[in-house]
């Protein structure tokens, strides 16, 4: 799986436990450590665990693909999980606020995720 798709992905499920301020980070031109940064905030540690449970659950359950490492507790509010070439920062509100990873990596382009697609034949209301 190339790192967009990966990086993406990742997006799209933290989404799914309603992840909160999800950014996609392209750093691959002015970084040698990834390709993408994935951003995304919650609001407990019970939040920050359902949502990086998702991501390493169902990469790992559906494309066989782990993280290199996990670092960072639910207690400081900030868990990574490097999967190489694409980073995930789960963060808490306030230390997302804190460390301002968006404006740090300020000159990195964000990738908007797609748009859903139309069904086709679908009755409108």
């Amino acid at each position: 799986m190339d790192s967009k798709k990966l990086a993406l992905l990742c997006r799209e499920l933290a989404d799914n436990r309603k992840a909160e301020d999800i950014a996609v980070l392209d750093v691959a031109q002015i970084s040698s450590i990834a390709d993408y940064f994935v951003i995304a905030s919650g609001s407990s540690e019970p939040h920050l665990r359902a949502i990086s449970d998702e991501i390493t659950e169902k990469l790992r359950e559906d494309h066989d693909v782990r993280p290199r490492a996990v670092d960072g507790t639910l207690q400081a509010g900030w868990l990574v999980l490097d999967y190489f070439d694409v980073i995930v920062h789960i963060m808490r509100g306030d230390v997302r606020k804190r460390y301002d990873l968006e404006g740090l990596w300020g000159d990195a382009r964000r990738v908007k995720p797609r748009a859903p697609r139309k069904t086709a034949g679908k009755a409108k209301a």
